[in-house]
C-alpha cells in the first residue's frame, strides 16, 4: 500500500473532496523519506544558483527506496509534491530525483536531463534490479 489514509480522509474521498493539505500530509507522514528528499531539494534549489538540485544518493534502504518510488510512480502523489513544494519534479533510475522551477519544465536544462540519452548515461549495473 502507498499511503495510509486516515477513517477522516477515506471519508472525505467518498463524499469527493480530498483537501490538497490533507493528501500531502498523508504522503508526508506515509512516505517521510520521499517528502522529506524533495523538501531538501527544494530548499536547496532555492538557496543555490543552479538550475536545478538532485539526489544522486541511493537511499539508505530498500524501505526508503520503495518510498521514493512509490511516491514518483503516482500521479496524483507527483503532482500533488509539486503544487505543494512548487517544482517540477524530474526522476531517473531509482534515486535520482531532480526539483526544477516549475517555468523549467521544458526547457533545455530539463528536457536534456528527461531525455532518453541522459536515462541511457545514467545506467550503472548496481540499479538494474532496483
Amino acid at each position: 500500500m502507498s499511503l495510509d489514509v486516515s477513517p477522516r480522509l477515506l471519508a472525505e474521498a467518498e463524499n469527493g473532496v480530498v483537501r490538497e493539505e490533507d493528501f500531502v500530509e498523508t504522503v508526508r507522514t506515509s512516505l517521510p523519506y520521499a517528502y522529506q528528499l524533495i523538501a531538501r531539494l527544494t530548499a536547496e534549489l532555492h538557496d543555490g544558483t543552479r538550475e536545478f538540485a538532485d539526489n544522486q544518493n541511493p537511499p539508505p534502504s530498500e524501505k526508503e527506496r520503495g518510498q521514493l518510488l512509490r511516491a514518483l510512480s503516482s500521479d496524483a502523489i507527483r503532482a500533488g509534491l509539486e503544487r505543494h513544494f512548487g517544482v517540477a519534479l524530474a526522476f531517473q533510475n531509482c534515486h535520482r530525483v531532480a526539483v526544477f522551477p516549475p517555468e523549467a519544465r521544458g526547457g533545455e536544462t530539463h528536457t536534456r536531463f528527461t531525455s532518453a540519452r541522459s536515462q541511457i548515461l545514467n545506467q550503472s549495473p548496481e540499479f538494474r534490479d532496483c
